[in-house]
């Protein structure tokens, strides 16, 4: 009896010997495990907070023919630029999702801006209290004449003529050679209405327009709806309908000009678009309604985006043939793929994707 007592309690103590074995073998296994793990960790290298100095390489623009839209209320004509796009914060890529995130630095180049389009702004974006309203700028020749209300005592009619210059800061002056008002010379009317040139603006009004001696000085890059645009002014001058501004020693020959396509080209430096980050920017976008003018909308690029026919090149970059916004009501976007859809290969090609297979 004796031996078989002892028997089982050796049975009993290599039971309880495996079960604390195994228990410190589990242990074990799951402390190599988690230290396995952090160290895993520790070799993935963490998302960098700043953009890589590739990135912060600027993006190169070259456009040639773009009606750019800036806002809802104004829009330039690029008839071409050569330059840079800069970011405006350090740590956050040039977007066309966000118009303030870059400034266009123009190296050389042409833009044009219609005069017409110019008073309808100025007249958007007024405070309630500016002395001066309903304005009207119109040309006159080699000056630009402005019509408006200036708010004294009473309204008054008045008109200005002036001659357009560039500064040595790259701002706009217009040089007032002449101001009446009810049709007569202020000269005349000084003493009733005491109508000076500085009644007209005050800075705290409209910002970007200041007033020098004589001068109405204008900064574009804070009169204007983004994107901004600086660069060294080399003339500025009225080019019926428009106003248009040179800048470097940009060549302006409409016939040799009038032989490129419409494009807009983007190269270098990072570009963030809708859901995508572009490194080593490799960006054309070509109009393919082949229009006197590229019509690009910022505000809704994505459906000239989604409405084009993008190609990748052996570069890995991409080129995309935008069609006009006039177009856009008669075309329709591309059906996003569904997993029903991808769950059964008998379900056929979308229509503009099989299109193109056949055509192949």
């Amino acid at each position: 009896m004796t031996r078989r007592l002892l028997g089982i309690a050796a049975i009993i103590v290599a039971l309880l010997l495996g079960w604390l074995l195994g228990r410190f073998a589990l242990r074990r296994s799951a402390d190599v495990s988690t230290a396995s793990s952090a160290e895993g960790a520790a070799s993935i290298p963490a998302a960098p907070s700043v953009p890589s100095t590739g990135d912060l390489t600027p993006t190169f623009v070259y456009a040639h023919n773009i009606q750019l839209r800036k806002g809802p209320d104004f829009r330039i004509y690029i008839v071409w630029i050569a330059g840079q796009m800069l970011r405006t914060k350090p740590n956050v890529n040039p977007s066309f999702d966000d118009p303030d995130s870059f400034i266009l630095k123009i190296e050389k180049g042409v833009i044009r801006a219609n005069i017409g389009d110019i008073g309808k702004y100025l007249n958007s974006t007024i405070s309630n209290d500016s002395p001066l309203k309903n304005i009207d700028v119109q040309p006159a020749g080699e000056l630009v004449k402005i019509h408006g209300t200036l708010k004294k005592v009473v309204s008054l009619p008045i008109e200005i003529l002036g001659s357009l210059a560039a500064t040595p800061d790259g701002l706009v002056r217009l040089h007032v050679q002449h101001i009446s008002v009810l049709k007569v010379p202020v000269k005349g009317l000084l003493g009733t209405f005491d109508v000076k040139l500085s009644d007209l603006v005050h800075a705290t009004n409209v910002a970007g327009v200041t007033i020098s001696g004589n001068d109405i000085v204008f900064d574009t890059e804070k009169l204007l709806p983004p994107p901004h645009i600086r660069g060294l002014l080399t003339t500025v001058r009225v080019k019926v309908p428009d106003i248009e501004v040179i800048y470097g020693n940009a060549s302006n020959d409409p016939t040799q000009l009038a032989q490129w396509h419409n494009f807009i080209r983007f190269r270098n430096g990072a570009l963030n678009f809708g859901k995508l980050t572009m490194h080593n920017a490799d960006l054309t976008m070509i109009d393919a309604a082949n229009e006197p003018w590229f019509d690009l909308d910022l505000v809704n690029y994505q459906n000239q985006l989604v409405n084009g026919d993008t190609r990748m090149t052996a570069q890995a970059g991409l080129e995309i043939y935008m069609p006009s916004l006039k177009e856009q009501a008669s075309r329709r976007a591309g059906q996003r793929v569904t997993l029903e859809w991808l769950k059964n290969r008998n379900t056929s090609l979308p229509p503009d994707v099989a299109k193109k297979a056949n055509a192949h």
